[in-house]
């Protein structure tokens, strides 16, 4: 059951009190409605091989547009997270058992899809004492083993910052390593109220280390200012983030944290222009853009650069 923390109450007081002021979801918001023979192909595909994906528990906005392009992100571990982020949709709960026969119903999908590039991410697993890292290795030694011209981006929680989680990702590690910051630093007791921000940086300098290519998001419109994201891109560059995804947050359903302003395309533009500056190799930034949105074309270009 979701509940919320008092920094998460204070939160919703606070932007509730001027939400005449925010004004209707803009135009630029608006998307379709999923439908398309891949689409539902596609759907088809997750139920029979009982496979959770985040563009489902998560109500990508994109939703349409990748599965219609036969792209999916794969969520493992289950569809009940152990920790209460004031912005997620995805269940939160006791998990059930971990099951171990997923990366092999993944495998399979991904041949059927003949995917060239796959996404994989989980809810948080912190009752486990690798955080469910045995499992992520498991799906990326598959897919290596079977189906090697598909390049692999692996989406993970921070396991509490234990490295002996991270040493098992990297027995069998994948092409790009992908760990969200969310939000700025001042934000976190609302937005991501079991994580660090210093824990999630250190994450990403660990496995830039040792030499893997690595990709972080952030939501905009959820109270931070345009100083504190300049500064966030900043402490990603410094740590060796090569990708950043930026996107507009939406309020998933009323328990959950308010929309503080909707961000102008005009400002997606001006975090592009400035990330790409300070050295991200790629920076995906408008209203409608998530984690996922558009990593296969991501996953050329970076290792064409």
């Amino acid at each position: 059951m979701r509940t919320i923390n008092k920094h998460q109450r204070a939160f919703k007081e606070e932007v509730e009190s001027k939400k005449e002021s925010i004004g209707k979801r803009p135009d630029w918001l608006k998307v379709k409605l999923p439908t398309g023979d891949n689409y539902l192909d596609l759907k088809n595909l997750l139920r029979r091989q009982k496979l959770n994906t985040v563009c489902e528990e998560a109500k990508c906005p994109n939703i349409a547009e990748c599965w219609n392009h036969r792209s999916a992100t794969f969520m493992i571990l289950g569809d009940t997270c152990t920790r209460s982020c004031g912005f997620c949709n995805i269940k939160v709960g006791i998990p059930n058992e971990l099951d171990l026969d997923e990366p092999k119903r993944v495998l399979e999908s991904v041949i059927e899809l003949n995917l060239r590039h796959v996404v994989i991410t989980s809810v948080n697993r912190d009752e486990l004492k690798d955080g469910g890292a045995f499992v992520f290795k498991e799906c990326v030694r598959l897919i290596r083993e079977f189906k090697n011209d598909c390049t692999v981006e692996i989406l993970i929680p921070d396991f509490k910052g234990e490295e002996h989680a991270f040493e098992i990702i990297m027995q069998s590690p994948p092409d790009i390593l992908n760990h969200n910051l969310e939000t700025v630093p001042r934000l976190y007791h609302a937005v991501r109220p079991q994580a660090k921000y210093d824990r999630s940086l250190n994450l990403i300098k660990w496995f830039k280390n040792r030499g893997l290519k690595t990709k972080s998001g952030i939501m905009v419109g959820i109270g931070e200012t345009k100083e504190e994201v300049i500064d966030l891109m900043k402490d990603l560059v410094e740590h060796g983030c090569d990708i950043l995804t930026i996107g507009q947050y939406l309020q998933p359903t009323k328990n959950h944290l308010p929309v503080d302003r909707f961000v102008t395309p005009e400002e997606f533009s001006f975090y592009k222009e400035e990330g790409l500056k300070m050295g991200f190799k790629i920076v995906e930034s408008s209203p409608l853009v998530r984690s996922s949105y558009r990593a296969d074309q991501h996953a050329r270009a970076i290792f064409e650069k």
